[in-house]
């Protein structure tokens, strides 16, 4: 039986596109951006109310476009060491 651990290990990025996205190549960002696209959309969820008092949950789109433009920003900032 696999752990969750060896299933995610295969799910990383790779180091090539994180170097990509943190010179600025668009289609890398897009590659970070799209991976990360799950998580954003867990932490923009949040509970919306209708006339009646009813709770819905859904995804705040300002908020899950704001994490997005943070998570592109970030990348720019992103420092590359070399360890060998």
């Amino acid at each position: 039986m696999k752990t969750n651990q060896s299933k995610r290990a295969f799910d990383l990025l790779p180091y090539e596109v994180i170097e990509a996205a943190a010179g600025g190549d668009i289609e890398a960002i897009n590659m970070v951006r799209k991976y990360y696209e799950p998580y954003i959309t867990i932490l923009a969820s949040r509970p919306f109310y209708d006339e009646q008092g009813n709770e819905h949950c859904g995804i705040d789109m300002e908020l899950k476009s704001r994490l997005e433009t943070k998570l592109i920003l970030s990348l720019s900032k992103f420092k590359m060491h070399s360890f060998a």
